[in-house]
């Protein structure tokens, strides 16, 4: 006989805390977060996605050595 699953509704509270998105409160070195997050990336991960939108906050520093390698796109070699 075949398992029959059930759907129940989630707790209103879940709804609440969805829409207005989660103060962050967890620090995490770069170097342990982007393979990670590369490797759920190159996987496809689906939750990835989920998170696409979602804001951080870098130094001044690292901004502006992202904005100068964005505008020069190292050659592969």
């Amino acid at each position: 006989m075949a398992t029959q699953l059930r759907v129940y509704p989630a707790p209103e509270d879940t709804y609440d805390e969805l829409e207005e998105g989660q103060e962050p409160s967890v620090r995490v070195r770069l170097g342990d977060l982007l393979p990670l997050v590369a490797l759920a990336q190159r996987m496809n991960f689906m939750w990835v996605k989920d998170f696409l939108d979602d804001e951080v906050t870098i130094t001044e520093d690292l901004h502006d050595v992202l904005q100068s390698f964005r505008g020069c796109r190292p050659t592969a070699g």
